[in-house]
This record gives structure tokens, sequence and C-alpha cells, in this order.
């Protein structure tokens, strides 16, 4: 198991959470605690970079979704960038790859210039 690490970086569409190690029901309220921090205005993309990721569980899940739920209430869209090839086939099997929308790579959503 490794340990979960989220990194906030802002791009000129909004927040960009990169996630990195085990997203599961241990560390799922890190990801919650992340969301928490965020300000989301109306016509923000949140993009969860997920290239580094290496396992998801179902409280992962949960997360993702709860970051979902989240954008929507601030009027924000989300996407999900570089998903794992195991974790696109959870999304698969359970049917959230038709509820987000996925990029293959995080390239587009660089950081801002201070």
């Amino acid at each position: 198991m490794s340990q979960l690490t989220i990194t906030r970086r802002d791009a000129a569409t909004g927040p960009v959470l990169e996630i990195v190690g085990d997203l599961d029901y241990a560390s799922a309220p890190d990801l919650t605690q992340a969301l928490d921090a965020l300000t989301l205005t109306d016509g923000h993309l949140l993009v969860l970079d997920l290239a580094g990721l290496d396992y998801c569980d179902s409280s992962g899940l949960t997360g993702l979704l709860a970051a979902r739920n989240l954008a929507t209430e601030h009027g924000a869209r989300i996407a999900l960038a570089a998903v794992p090839e195991n974790t696109t086939r959870i999304l698969s099997i359970t049917g959230l790859d038709r509820v987000f929308t996925m990029h293959p790579d995080a390239s587009a959503f660089r950081s801002t210039a201070c």
C-alpha cells in the first residue's frame, strides 16, 4: 500500500488535484479534506490528475463522486486526467466512465504563472 498524497495546482481552467498513491477507505478522508479547501466558481473545471494513482477501491470511487458533486454544486465541471488502466476498468464496470469526462493526460492543465 502506498501513502496517498494530494497536491494542488492552479490552471487557467481552475484547480488541479494531483492524486498519487492509494485512494482507499483509509485515505479517502484526505481527498475530502483537499476538496473542502477548494474554492470553485461557476465555469471552473476541477481536474483530478490520476497519473500517479496506484489503487482505488469503492471508498475512492465515493471520493471521486464527492468531487463531482462539489463541482456541480458550485456550477463547475470536473474531469479526470491520466486515469490508470486498472481504475479505468473499475470506472467502466460501475458505469462511472459515462459520468466523468476523461482526458488521456494532464498536459492541457498546466499551472498558471503567479
